[in-house]
């Protein structure tokens, strides 16, 4: 089994144990959507402290694996981040997100994020030797069912 194959394995059990409730569409052309983390998230060459974000697509006819993070206004841009194309066999009604749990010294990692309704999300590309010690922190401990809300969407309306 490969790396990618092994955190794809352990990604879709902490999806399991991970109950969102359906989520407000504002567009699903940039796919814009609400998330509140209550704990640090760690994204590729960044970490987001605990606290609310607008993630989207960045507004490109030819680019649909660009994602930029906004801040909870909309206002402040963290991040801009390239991403690879993730598919998943059916979509749903319900965000799924993706993190590998980390020591507990480290925030978990974010992998990938579906949005609602569409089969393609976007798996985040981190550099060769954090994905070898993503997949070393996975083995170690698996997280299927947080006792705290690891990442909650928001149920306002993205506007």
């Amino acid at each position: 089994m490969t790396i990618k194959e092994a955190l794809i394995a352990v990604a879709l059990l902490l999806v399991a144990g991970l109950g969102f409730a359906p989520q407000a569409r504002a567009d699903e052309w940039n796919q814009k959507i609400k998330f509140t983390f209550d704990q640090p998230v760690a994204i590729p060459g960044k970490v987001l402290p605990a606290g609310t974000y607008w993630f989207e697509l960045l507004n490109s006819d030819s680019d649909r694996n660009t994602v930029e993070i906004f801040g909870r206004n909309g206002e402040r841009l963290y991040a801009i981040e390239q991403t690879a194309a993730a598919f998943r066999p059916a979509a749903t009604n319900n965000v799924e997100v993706r993190f590998a749990e980390r020591p507990h010294d480290q925030p978990e990692a974010l992998l990938t994020w579906y949005y609602p309704g569409v089969l393609y999300g976007h798996q985040f590309i981190y550099s060769p030797r954090t994905e070898k010690m993503l997949a070393r922190d996975m083995r170690q401990e698996v997280l299927v069912s947080p006792r705290g809300s690891v990442i909650v969407p928001s149920s306002e309306a993205a506007g």
